[in-house]
């Protein structure tokens, strides 16, 4: 049970001392502490009000003990703090946040979902950073900026392209929005495991929508859907889609069954099961590979990616899929649009989304999309 913070001490080396003394006590010993402790724990981090030893040692002990709600919001609040938050001149906007740490094991391809999805009528903003630990997988940033894309844009100047009607997309990167929690990058690499706040910092939200804003995130274990759903009902999203995909990310498997929780106008979540017949999709693939001689395994089992070169191949493969190419980058499309738009109640059934999806591709409108600049 969290311990109540009626009020707390001043000194930011005073209240860290008591932090630590509760919850790096042990499997047994450890306490948790209250939502408002979390809040300005993670404030002093970012601050670096802190020493950096006690830095670390506040992320790993609250991962170790495993953290409570109240420990994971306030965590999370205090990164929304500190993000620069833009909301867009239209009514809806679609989040998209994949996990940051990329993607090392299939060839990344959502980071042309948001060109689709703005193709289809709902603007959408991705969100990332340029590497990050503990996977250093291939992320939104790297391969949108070797397919030619702006990567470095303000929050206004991204939530202006959401508003224009010819483009509707947007990348916008932490550094920008959050460049508190961007400058942690090298101390969480040192870190090595994954932090608390690697939950957390992908519901910063900052691009938000004048009536409404919706989550799309990705998930590999089981007990995340519901953490998920509870810290975007605190971050303020009107329904989050939360996907077992591939790697973490939003795009499931094209050959076998999929699961997804959701919930709608802020309600309970409730679980949907999907095949991919549903989408229309026949496919040998689980996902779109990793061109094998960008590749290079050593005899102690160490794997080394030609990033920079998968980088150059996912976007020439996302390029070809919106103007129609047939194969798993395309169906990736198609799978991962299809949910978001049956989500967001634009079409009855997954098929017709699929079917709205293909069109988009299959017309030219979402490579249209993704070419304009201005």
């Amino acid at each position: 049970m969290a311990t109540p913070a009626a009020k707390l001490p001043d000194d930011p080396v005073t209240m860290m001392r008591s932090i630590l003394k509760r919850i790096a006590t042990g499997p047994e010993l450890s306490k948790d502490i209250s939502y408002e402790e979390a809040r300005a724990g993670m404030q002093y981090v970012l601050d670096g009000l802190i020493d950096p030893v006690q830095s670390a040692i506040f992320l790993i002990a609250l991962r170790m003990k495993r953290e409570t709600d109240d420990e994971n919001r306030g965590v999370l609040q205090a990164i929304i703090d500190a993000t620069h938050t833009v909301t867009a001149d239209v009514d809806d906007v679609l989040d998209l946040a994949d996990p940051y740490d990329g993607f090392a094991r299939t060839l990344p391809v959502s980071p042309f979902l948001p060109a689709v999805l703005a193709a289809c009528g709902v603007p959408c903003v991705a969100h990332g950073v340029e590497r990050m630990g503990p996977k250093f997988g291939l992320t939104h940033r790297q391969v949108l900026r070797a397919a030619g894309q702006p990567v470095d844009l303000s929050v206004e100047a991204a939530a202006a392209r959401l508003a224009d009607p010819k483009i509707g997309w947007a990348y916008v990167d932490q550094s920008v929005f959050c460049p508190k929690l961007n400058a942690l990058t090298d101390f969480r690499m040192l870190i090595v495991k994954r932090p608390t706040i690697t939950t957390a910092e992908v519901l910063a939200g900052p691009i938000r929508g004048r009536r409404r804003t919706h989550l799309v995130t990705g998930y590999v274990h089981k007990p995340y859907p519901r953490v998920y759903a509870m810290l975007a009902r605190h971050a303020g999203f009107d329904s989050a889609l939360i996907v077992r995909g591939v790697e973490g990310g939003v795009v499931p498997s094209l050959r076998q069954s999929g699961k997804a929780f959701y919930y709608r106008a802020r309600g309970e979540e409730q679980a949907l099961d999907f095949t991919p017949e549903d989408f229309a999709i026949e496919q040998s693939l689980r996902a779109a590979p990793l061109p094998p001689e960008l590749v290079q395994e050593s005899e102690d089992g160490t794997t080394t990616l030609d990033s920079e070169g998968i980088a150059q191949a996912a976007a020439a493969a996302g390029r070809e899929a919106l103007a129609g190419k047939p194969g798993p980058v395309r169906d990736s499309l198609v799978s991962a649009g299809a949910l978001c738009l049956w989500h967001l109640k634009r079409h009855d059934s997954l098929r017709a989304a699929a079917d709205a999806v293909r069109a988009v591709l299959d017309n030219g409108t979402a490579q249209e999309r993704f070419a304009r600049r201005a």
